[in-house]
């Protein structure tokens, strides 16, 4: 597949006609959307039993391994989401479109991998653990608030409902 990685898009637009069709056409744009809710879902759990042990001083395995979970599926998403912007806008990341949304979700990447380091390091305390990971879900949620901004603009965009 040839085409420009950086053709214009219309004033105030996020896909270019040809982006929208590549969009529309790759089995990625499905996998984006059954992965994300997933990854929320997981997110609430262990957001959770993330909770109930700081509060409780219980469930720390519990806890741990739902961050673990977690932050395998961030993994999944950012990889995924990369090819899907190389199909779509062809480039693995920093399109126009997202570039804001990539560059921070770098630094939800770095929290989580800054909490895997500390876990299997042991750097930290368990509650220190956990509170590296709040700030990791911190950094998701915005985030996550980030795509779903661009996910309503791109369907009013459209013409859909948003």
């Amino acid at each position: 597949m040839t085409f420009a990685a950086h053709t214009a898009t219309p004033a105030g637009a996020l896909y270019t006609p040809e982006q929208r069709q590549r969009r529309d056409a790759t089995v990625w744009t499905l996998v984006q959307g059954v992965l994300a809710p997933v990854q929320f879902l997981v997110f609430l759990i262990s957001l959770a039993l993330v909770l109930r042990f700081l509060l409780t001083g219980s469930g720390y395995e519990a806890a741990t391994l739902s961050i673990l979970i977690k932050t395998g599926c961030l993994y999944l998403i950012m990889v995924t989401g990369a090819i899907w912007e190389k199909i779509v806008f062809g480039q693995y990341l920093f399109a126009p479109a997202f570039f804001w949304e990539d560059v921070f979700s770098f630094g939800v990447i770095a929290l989580h991998t800054a909490y895997l380091w500390a876990l299997f390091s042991s750097a930290l305390s368990p509650a220190g653990l956990m509170v590296l990971a709040l700030a990791a879900y911190a950094a998701y949620v915005i985030n996550a608030g980030q795509f779903l901004y661009k996910l309503r603009q791109a369907r009013l965009q459209a013409g859909g409902a948003a």
